[in-house]
């Protein structure tokens, strides 16, 4: 039975497993989340209660939570690209830079969504606030852990890019990378052109409208 991944593509989690798959052109079936689709949010509940998304099926056996999901794929679906390293401190910096993009940067960003979402001027404008100060710390801090460096551990695409990927794609959305942070913009224009996430993006531009902060005309 091949891999079968319950998501939604305008997702950063979701987007996060997708590039490791696309990464090494791993076979399988994406079934969407969604009102139209509900025999697939029947099964994906089933699978994983607490109704967070991604999960990926592979035969009888589930995997939730993204960083899990790409460290399955890379012990038991491997391919050419490598996304941890064999020697175990380089692969902990690797998992080190994984959970900032998730924790430093994404999490602000689903801050600042949620409170758009909310619908009362309040919650949107503290929580843009708190995104906006906490974005500029991290912004901060990666400008000069990333410099000298072409991809976020070093000159190899790993799973700390799939983090980042989605991670900056949205952050920049939501509070732009400022002039300020040259070698952070570099990068994440280096992870638009890499061809894993731009299939990701284009495959997530019809649901552009969904972005409760405002889609800028870009990207």
């Amino acid at each position: 039975m091949s891999l079968v991944l319950f998501g939604h593509p305008f997702s950063s989690y979701t987007q996060k497993v997708l590039i490791a798959l696309y990464e090494n052109a791993t076979p399988f079936e994406f079934r969407g989340l969604g009102p139209d689709e509900p025999e697939n949010g029947a099964h994906w509940l089933r699978l994983w209660p607490l109704a967070k998304f991604p999960v990926l099926l592979d035969g009888e056996h589930s995997v939730a939570e993204t960083s899990i999901v790409i460290e399955y794929l890379h012990l038991k679906h491997p391919g050419p690209v490598r996304l941890l390293p064999d020697d175990p401190l380089k692969a902990l910096d690797v998992r080190f830079l994984d959970r900032f993009f998730d924790w430093h940067v994404m999490t602000p960003v689903q801050h600042a969504v949620l409170g758009a979402m909310s619908g009362e001027a309040t919650k949107r404008a503290e929580g843009l606030a708190h995104a906006v100060s906490k974005l500029e710390l991290a912004y901060a801090w990666l400008e000069e852990e990333l410099a000298g460096r072409t991809w976020a551990a070093g000159d190899s695409f790993s799973l700390v890019d799939c983090a980042a990927a989605p991670s900056l794609f949205y952050a920049d959305w939501t509070h732009p990378i400022g002039d300020q942070y040259p070698t952070l913009r570099a990068y994440r224009s280096r992870l638009l052109a890499r061809p894993s996430f731009a299939r990701a993006v284009e495959e997530a531009r019809p649901h552009r409208p969904l972005f409760p902060l405002g889609a800028p005309d870009r990207d």
